[in-house]
């Protein structure tokens, strides 16, 4: 079968390869799916495996790949965890790796029904970034309809996602962008106001925040803390722009400034049922949180997409093409 392969970590991505003949998946054991793929969505730790520079890190070679869409070829017989989903249902894949081949094997706890009114591109990007979206902002970011949300990265997948979720859920997004269109991005996505700032830049025009939602880190984290109200809440999400500068604990100190992590799928890994909660919620809300889709590939040409991605020229979210 087709599949993009790591064969070797490099920063270049060099040890990332297409192949035409690549073993079959084995066959559904109980409570398994074989899943035709049809599209992959990129995410920043896809990339950061490549490198060897995440904090999971599959044996080599492996095929990467963690969320996707495709269609339930076959199930395994009905012991453990039923497999009920008949074959032909469009689904959610949910996986730490593996997804950019043709086929794979997946137990039924990775697989879920497509939420209505996403197509198979949207449908491949959507679990990561709306995921990600309710646990920074309404599980650890505790956002309360009207308070003013800070997005940085908003015209990214993820960022655009947050700010979604944030003005549906009744607040005030102000959006951080580092390009004009970007920042357009965030606006037709229901940011009330929307300013450009650099990638790399050490300050931003906001004050009177509430909650910061940032998958950006780098030199702009410490100004977005600085934005906060007292009693604010920070919650960070990732680093693409780089590890954040010290933060001086006196100043989260004097304005009783809340710090929080967010790994959402982890949440779910370790507390099973409020994962499963978590998932209900965003897929209620497949239709608010459609993913901007600004750059598809077909597989064979999956590496062009990683450079996109590295080189933080992406619009949204990159979809590799499996099937069709």
């Amino acid at each position: 079968m087709r599949a993009l392969v790591c064969h070797e970590l490099a920063l270049d991505r060099a040890g990332l390869r297409f192949h035409s003949d690549w073993p079959e998946p084995p066959p559904p054991g109980p409570g398994q799916y074989l899943i035709g793929l049809r599209a992959v969505g990129l995410n920043y730790p896809d990339h950061l495996m490549l490198e060897g520079g995440y904090q999971y890190r599959p044996e080599l070679p492996f095929i990467p790949g963690t969320e996707g869409c495709g269609v339930v070829l076959a199930a395994g017989p009905g012991e453990g965890e039923p497999a009920t989903l008949p074959p032909g249902t469009r689904v959610l894949i949910g996986s730490r790796s593996g997804l950019m081949a043709e086929r794979i094997t997946l137990p039924a706890s990775a697989v879920r029904p497509v939420p209505a009114g996403l197509d198979d591109a949207e449908a491949a990007c959507f679990t990561v970034g709306a995921l990600t979206a309710w646990v920074g902002l309404m599980v650890r970011g505790r956002l309360k309809a009207g308070e003013r949300v800070l997005v940085a990265g908003a015209g990214g997948g993820m960022g655009r996602a947050a700010v979604q979720l944030a003005a549906h859920m009744g607040a005030h997004v102000v959006a951080l962008a580092s390009t004009p269109e970007r920042a357009a991005i965030a606006l037709a996505a229901g940011a009330a106001e929307a300013h450009v700032v650099p990638r790399y830049a050490s300050a931003q025009p906001v004050e009177g925040i509430d909650l910061v939602f940032d998958p950006v880190g780098g030199a702009l984290a410490l100004p977005m803390i600085k934005a906060l109200r007292r009693g604010g809440r920070y919650a960070i999400i990732g680093f693409t722009a780089g590890r954040p500068a010290p933060v001086p604990l006196n100043r989260l100190l004097l304005k009783q400034i809340e710090l929080v992590g967010v790994r959402a799928g982890e949440q779910g890994r370790q507390d099973p049922a409020a994962g499963a909660a978590h998932i209900a919620a965003i897929d209620a809300l497949g239709a608010v949180l459609r993913p901007h889709i600004g750059l598809a590939v077909p597989l064979e040409r999956a590496a062009e997409a990683f450079a996109a991605m590295a080189g933080a020229a992406l619009l949204g979210k990159a979809v590799i093409k499996i099937d069709g």
